[in-house]
């Protein structure tokens, strides 16, 4: 999984916006409760400095302070979360197809965006007895190498995909593509075919396939993926599926 950090300000110094900023971006899925010196380390700036800013964001509901004296991300940044069009808003109209999705094949189903050159999970359903996966809500990948990073790449603008296929591209299993040559070709195929295959380029036990979703003008705003246990089934088998779930959801947000 990617861990670089998109527009995070540098340094101790700057706007007090721009550090207050700072010391939320040092929260991640692997780091969820911080002390005051953590924060201040992982923020990059004075002990005193985070020790006041924290006092702030504390007291606007950003950040919460547990018994142990440990700082995590507070309610008010959910709320306010919960506002943005790409992400609950989609999910709400998204959701019943996911759900409908997942009870027809028992598989994973997930739902994403892109945000500069990373997948952002917006949704996530795990099937019953399904294979394992890597991802989360909320959390990041990148966009050279799951079915649903395929589709939004694919779709993307070309300064996007040359920074992309210009730059470093992860690389998790054998299987990963990382010759951009060869994504190119893969990325014409997404665009012609209307769906993306995620074949092993993740974990070894996993095929994902993905399928655009789109707004009322026609701009491919999300992707849908379905993610089943390798040799289980073919790409081929689960695209009508996905993609009859990603219309779906494209007509569901034009109305």
């Amino acid at each position: 999984m990617s861990t670089q950090r998109r527009g995070r300000p540098k340094g101790p110094t700057g706007p007090v916006i721009g550090r207050a900023l700072q010391l939320l971006d040092a929260f991640d899925a692997e780091h969820r409760a911080l002390t005051l010196s953590d924060l201040a380390r992982r923020a990059d700036m004075p002990l005193s400095t985070a020790h006041r800013l924290l006092q702030e964001l504390c007291a606007w509901g950003a950040v919460e302070r547990d018994d142990d004296g440990l700082y995590q991300v507070g309610l008010r940044l959910w709320e306010l979360g919960s506002l943005a069009p790409r992400g609950p808003g989609l999910r709400e109209t998204a959701l019943p197809y996911l759900e409908d999705l997942c009870q027809i094949t028992r598989e994973n189903v997930q739902l994403a965006v892109r945000e500069g050159t990373e997948v952002v999970f917006v949704e996530r359903i795990a099937g019953f007895g399904a294979v394992p996966v890597l991802t989360r809500v909320g959390g990041r990948f990148a966009l050279t190498s799951t079915g649903v990073g395929l589709v939004l790449l694919a779709h993307a603008s070309p300064e996007v995909q040359e920074e992309v296929l210009n730059g470093p591209i992860d690389h998790h299993t054998e299987k990963t593509v990382t010759d951009p040559v060869r994504l190119r070709s893969m990325l014409a195929a997404v665009r012609s075919n209307g769906f993306s295959v995620s074949d092993r380029q993740v974990t070894m036990d996993a095929l994902s396939v993905g399928a655009p979703i789109r707004d009322g003008s026609g701009e491919v705003v999300a992707a849908v993926s379905l993610v089943v246990r390798y040799g289980s089934t073919t790409a081929h088998a689960l695209a009508g599926l996905v993609r009859t779930c990603a219309q779906a959801i494209s007509r569901a947000l034009s109305t």
